[in-house]
């Protein structure tokens, strides 16, 4: 069957089951592989449980006739088992075709910091005025990419998709998939080197989401002009609404500049001055915005100067961009403000790459604040470039001058430090019941692997 003709079946069933244990009556189920599973296995079990279609890419032999050779008293064929060359490739194929039946300004997301947040913020200013979809989570591989475009309904004005790579082509896919109109890299850097080879390919990789864009023409890039190596590989034949931090870089930008962190960030913003001629064509004046976040973290007022340059496309208003900004609260472990009964607890402990981690010592450096603790994990696929990354790490930490400091993970092993090791977060969790951290600010950061997150309850 071609893309088309399976379109139509999801026309008529729609919707899309990867998991045998949840089947809704009429559903079509989609035998995924992975590496410690086989959907094939599954089919028809998802047909027995009320799947009209089981779409596989894998001979599945049944012990008795399966039920698409049978027939209702009506005649009508059910459980049918679909076979196609792979399943993974038919997915993504199928949640392009939906994705064509809506005509809207699709925005891909990616970087190697900050995409999530970024995300949520450019959702959450979009949201004062469209009814958005958005990437869950993150949701933002092969497999979640398409799931996201299958929520696409009538009802939405715009999509946000957030698109995540840890090796070379995974963007392009992605965006192939999601075929984005505009587009926003947030950043590169060193992370997932082990998947990537090298530096290199991690910028080659995130900007095949640029050039889909290019290819695609009259395309828009939402730009970090500071980011010399996002200017560098940015298309001819883009349209381009630059955001700035630098306020000597003011033409055509949206700027804007930290104001404090005392400990959450507070920043200030002014439109670009193409969109200052229009307002004062209108008899207003230029406007500085003061916006007071619940975010821990400078490094954030990119994510906030992208959320802003979006909104103001799509043409949100400046106080509504501001109330979004304001009233967003961080989650899943990202700069996160917790405070408890003993400490003041500064959780990003959802991921951790060389520029990450660097972003978060320096900001946690210059915050007023006393005593400081940091409580840091690996740093997790960075290949043979590991070493030489950990070693800075432990450097910068020399320079902090932070009253504790607590590694955890293997690669900390006989580095040149005076710091407390620790093999993992369980012999952590053994010297906090020992002897309790109190009164302190505690930066926990490290790779999601290292399962740092588990953390803060205990202190």
């Amino acid at each position: 069957m071609t893309i088309k003709e399976l379109y139509k079946l999801y026309q008529e069933h729609p919707c899309i089951t990867t998991d045998s244990r949840d089947c809704p009556p009429g559903s079509i189920f989609l035998a995924l592989k992975g590496e410690s599973f086989n959907g094939n296995k599954f089919a028809l079990q998802a047909l027995e449980k009320g799947c009209a279609y089981a779409i596989v890419d894998e001979s599945v032999t049944p012990s008795q006739p399966p039920r698409g050779e049978e027939s209702s008293p009506s005649g009508d064929k059910r459980g049918v088992i679909i076979q196609v060359s792979d399943c993974l490739q038919t997915f993504k194929d199928l949640a392009r075709e939906h994705r064509r039946q809506f005509h809207i300004p699709v925005i891909g997301i990616t970087g190697t910091n900050g995409k999530t947040t970024t995300k949520e913020l450019i959702a959450a200013v979009l949201q004062q005025k469209y009814n958005v979809l958005f990437t869950q989570g993150n949701f933002n591989n092969d497999v979640g990419v398409p799931k996201t475009l299958f929520r696409l309904t009538a009802e939405h004005d715009i999509a946000v998709i957030e698109m995540g790579a840890s090796h070379p082509g995974d963007i392009k896919t992605l965006a192939e998939t999601a075929e984005p109109t505009c587009g926003l890299i947030t950043n590169v850097g060193r992370a997932h080197l082990q998947g990537f080879g090298s530096f290199k390919n991690v910028v080659k990789t995130k900007g095949e989401l640029y050039d889909f864009l290019g290819r695609r023409g009259e395309s828009l890039v939402f730009l970090n002009a500071d980011n010399e190596r996002l200017v560098d590989i940015l298309p001819d034949n883009v349209w381009v609404a630059p955001y700035s931090t630098n306020l000597e870089n003011v033409e055509g930008c949206t700027v804007g500049e930290v104001i404090s962190c005392a400990p959450f960030l507070k920043f200030r913003w002014r439109e670009s001055d193409t969109n200052l001629e229009e307002r004062a064509a209108n008899g207003q004046e230029p406007v500085w915005y003061e916006v007071q976040t619940q975010l821990i973290g400078s490094y954030n007022i990119d994510n906030m100067m992208a959320a802003i340059a979006v909104g103001l496309n799509f043409g949100v208003e400046p106080a509504a961009i501001n109330a979004a900004l304001e009233a967003y609260k961080p989650s899943n472990n990202r700069s996160q403000l917790t405070v408890t009964e003993k400490n003041h607890l500064v959780v990003d402990a959802y991921n951790a790459n060389p520029s990450s981690m660097r972003a978060a010592l320096d900001n946690f450096r210059l915050m007023d604040v006393k005593p400081k603790m940091a409580i840091l994990g690996e740093m997790r696929e960075l290949g043979n470039s590991s070493r030489k990354e950990h070693q800075k790490l432990v450097a910068q930490l020399a320079e902090s001058h932070l009253d504790e400091v607590w590694l955890v993970g293997d690669e900390y092993v006989d580095l040149p430090a005076t710091f407390r090791h620790f093999h993992d977060v369980e012999e952590v969790k053994a010297a906090i019941a020992e002897h309790q951290p109190e009164g302190y600010y505690i930066l926990i950061k490290g790779s999601n692997s290292t399962r740092l997150y588990q953390l803060p309850e205990l202190l």
